[in-house]
């Protein structure tokens, strides 16, 4: 087990657990791109595989097939015909397992295998074919198999109601890492950022390992920003359209839904998406809507008090978040923007909001913090229909032992100064939520800030406060 993997507790222990079982395994390793998953399977096992090929992206039917000889020749099977087909190529990788002198597993991992999926290539039924007639016979296969393309993974492999229906031995869904994580990553890396940097580029970067890596130990978190994003040639100057692209084949709709998403924070009703993005109604809408969701870029997620209609989408994923509102200004400032732009209060204005977006990344978190783990939780939101101007609680946690939670979030410098006017604003949010939802539970406001609050006349009435402390266990 390698020593450079940081966190992944869970996904190292089923991959030890595959290694030492006594049957052949079929592993799905799927996430969105960049968060690590090749990295994982590759450092895992020190890269010793009896086969490894990864897909082209963009690559025709002959070059997947092409790329896929090549690695068999590299592998020991370069006396083999050259495949034509994904039949032939499979039965090329069952003679160059069975030639193996390996007497432990061996492990075949086929990367990225939704790019080697080409229209009307075959693929799937050669892979059918490789694993239920031939590598599920026996006892010493570990075939893994990862994409970034989420929903092509779930669509054609883990939900798969054909050949491949119930193959799979194991799945690895590989999320972006926790602020936890983060945080262990920048000390493994020995990159010197306070807990409250490091919740500000999560913000910008969310948990992405492949972003992360690109910082800089030697710079600030302004100007690695400044370095990774706003200079000309900059590392993620064109990941948005490249995250797009390699995941979507037809990625025009996606990024509709996206940039709609973006242009209002608090999420959108279906209806509401389809009118502004001008989207026909049907399946291909759905199917673009799943894609993101199953991707991790946009949430679904009801109202208080509200099952299934009038659920709302929205943006939660940073980095796209980060793109969308900032790539102009890429355009009409120089290389140094995000250090100038940070003490104004044009960065206070997006922080807030942002901050929210992390909060609402870290619901786990939050709920250890308020001591309700192991109690039954339905989070929502919440909008008000009588009050003026009309209050809103984007994250409200109805909990099984009759209390309900209703979050304020808070980003700030310093310790956050609860005055008259936000006391009262507070008192009557939670009026109007309890007099308009008829709630017969405990209606407690919930305060998660930076730093905490400044003791004064207003602090005490607030019992439930959290501190960004509270994200990072």
């Amino acid at each position: 087990m390698s020593p450079t993997i940081i966190a992944r507790e869970h996904e190292r222990e089923i991959l030890k657990s595959c290694l030492k079982s006594e049957q052949s395994e079929f592993v799905a390793v799927y996430g969105r791109r960049r968060v690590g998953k090749t990295f994982l399977v590759k450092e895992f096992f020190h890269g010793a595989f009896t086969f490894y090929a990864t897909g082209v992206l963009g690559g025709t039917k002959e070059v997947q097939i092409a790329n896929f000889n090549e690695e068999i020749a590299n592998h020991g099977g370069g006396a083999f015909s050259p495949a034509a087909n994904w039949h032939e190529a499979f039965e090329n990788l069952n003679n160059l397992i069975a030639q193996s002198p390996r007497k432990e597993k061996k492990v075949i991992f086929l990367d990225e295998l939704p790019w080697m999926d080409t229209e009307k290539s075959g693929l799937l039924q050669a892979l059918d074919h490789f694993w239920n007639r031939w590598a599920s016979t026996r006892h010493d296969v570990l075939l893994i198999v990862c994409g970034s393309a989420t929903s092509w993974m779930l669509h054609n492999l883990i939900d798969n109601y054909g050949g491949l229906y119930n193959r799979l031995t194991r799945e690895i869904a590989l999320a972006p890492f926790t602020l936890a994580e983060c945080e262990a990553y920048y000390q493994h890396r020995n990159v010197a950022y306070t807990r409250h940097q490091m919740v500000e580029a999560y913000m910008i970067f969310g948990g992405i390992p492949q972003y992360l890596r690109l910082m800089d130990a030697r710079f600030s978190l302004y100007q690695n920003v400044d370095a990774l994003y706003f200079t000309p040639n900059a590392p993620l100057r064109n990941e948005y359209h490249t995250l797009l692209r390699s995941l979507f084949k037809k990625a025009q709709s996606h990024q509709l839904i996206v940039e709609a998403l973006a242009s209002k924070g608090t999420g959108l009703t279906r209806e509401e998406l389809l009118e502004k993005t001008g989207l026909s109604d049907g399946g291909s809408f759905k199917r673009s809507l799943d894609d993101l969701i199953n991707n991790g870029f946009i949430r679904s997620y009801r109202a208080f008090g509200k099952k299934e209609r009038g659920r709302l989408y929205q943006m939660v994923d940073p980095f796209m978040l980060f793109h969308l509102r900032f790539n102009e200004k890429r355009e009409t400032y120089n290389e140094n923007y995000w250090l100038q732009f940070s003490p104004t209060s044009a960065h206070g204005a997006w922080s807030g909001y942002a901050f929210e977006q992390v909060c609402l990344l870290h619901i786990p978190q939050i709920r250890r913090g308020l001591g309700v783990s192991g109690v039954l939780t339905e989070v929502s939101s919440w909008r008000s229909k009588e009050s003026d101007p009309g209050a809103q609680v984007d994250l409200v946690i109805d909990r099984r032992d009759n209390v309900v939670n209703l979050c304020e979030m808070k980003y700030v410098a310093n310790e956050f100064v609860i005055d008259k006017a936000y006391d009262a604003v507070l008192r009557d949010k939670r009026t109007a939520f309890v007099t308009e939802t008829k709630t017969r539970k405990v209606v407690q406001t919930t305060l998660i800030t930076t730093f905490g609050t400044k003791h004064n006349q207003y602090s005490n009435a607030i019992p439930s406060q959290l501190t960004l402390d509270a994200l990072f266990t």
